[in-house]
C-alpha cells in the first residue's frame, strides 16, 4: 500500500491512526486536525449525494439520507475528480442495504437521478426532424438501426417510477398512489433543460431494444412481446417530435 493508499482509507475510516508522516509542530500527529479534515471530507461527499439524489433524499428524509450516504462514503470513496458523476454506484448499493428493504423502488429513483446527471453533462448533439425520417425509401425503416442521443436513458422499472420522483421532486403533488403498476421512464435533454418522460406500456422496451443496436423491426417485435398494447406509430411519433434520435442508418449497423 502506497503512503497516498494509506492516506486516503484513513480519511473515511475513523478507527484507523493519523497517517505515518503527518506531524504536527505543537502536538507531534495532529490528531485533532486530522479528525476535523476527516469530517470535512465525508460531510463534503454526502453533500454532493444529496445534491444529486434529492428524490431519494425526501423519500427517506434528511437525518435518515446522511447516515445512509455516509456508509455508502466510506464503502464508496470517489474515483474520479469529476464529482457530478460521484453516486453512480448508489443505485446498487440501495439494492442491498438492508435498512430500506421495504422501500424496493428506491434503487430505481436513484437510477433515473443519476441518469438525469449524464443528460445534463452530455455531449451537445442534435436530433433528427421528420424530414430525415422522410428521406428513407419504403420498406427500408424496418430494417434502420437508430443511434440515440448522447445522455438519453431508458429505466425500466417495476414500479410507478416517475410518478414516485415527480412527487418527491416537486413536479406533481403528493399523493397517494393507487395504481401501482410499473412505469418505463425515458431521460434526455431538451437543448439545455433535462426532461423525464413517463413511456407508454412497449415504450421502453422499444427504446431500450434501439439502444442496444436492434433494428426497428426488431425492436417492434421486443416491444410487442412486452406489451400487446405497445403502439408503434405513436411511439416513431414520439421519437420524431422529441429529437432522441441522434442517427439512423438504413440497413446497417451504426459505427
Amino acid at each position: 500500500m502506497t503512503w497516498q493508499d494509506g492516506f486516503a482509507a484513513a480519511l473515511l475510516d475513523p478507527t484507523l491512526p493519523v497517517p505515518t508522516g503527518l506531524v504536527s509542530r505543537r502536538t507531534g500527529a495532529p490528531t485533532q486536525r486530522f479528525a476535523v479534515y476527516r469530517n470535512n471530507v465525508v460531510v463534503g461527499l454526502v453533500e454532493a449525494l444529496e445534491a444529486r439524489f434529492p428524490a431519494v433524499c425526501a423519500i427517506v428524509g434528511d437525518e435518515f439520507f446522511r447516515a445512509m450516504a455516509g456508509v455508502f462514503v466510506r464503502a464508496h470513496p470517489p474515483r474520479s475528480p469529476l464529482m457530478m458523476h460521484y453516486g453512480d454506484a448508489l443505485p446498487a448499493f440501495l439494492e442491498t442495504f438492508a435498512p430500506v428493504a421495504e422501500l424496493p423502488f428506491l434503487a430505481d429513483v436513484a437510477r433515473l437521478e443519476a441518469a438525469r446527471t449524464h443528460a445534463y453533462h452530455a455531449v451537445d448533439a442534435d436530433g433528427l426532424d421528420a424530414a430525415a425520417f422522410a428521406e428513407l425509401h419504403a420498406g427500408e425503416l424496418g430494417a434502420a438501426r437508430a443511434t440515440l442521443l448522447p445522455g438519453t436513458t431508458v429505466i425500466r422499472s417495476l414500479h410507478p417510477l416517475v410518478t414516485i420522483w415527480a412527487m418527491n421532486v416537486g413536479e406533481a403533488p403528493l399523493a397517494a398512489i393507487d395504481d401501482w403498476r410499473p412505469q418505463d421512464a425515458l431521460v434526455g435533454r431538451d437543448g439545455h433543460r433535462v426532461v423525464v418522460r413517463r413511456l407508454p406500456p412497449g415504450g421502453g422496451a422499444f427504446l431500450a431494444a434501439l439502444a442496444a443496436g436492434q433494428s426497428v423491426a426488431d425492436a417492434i417485435e421486443t416491444a410487442l412481446a412486452d406489451a400487446a398494447a405497445f403502439d408503434l406509430t405513436a411511439a416513431l411519433a414520439d421519437l420524431i417530435e422529441t429529437r432522441l434520435i441522434a442517427a439512423i442508418h438504413a440497413s446497417e449497423v451504426p459505427s
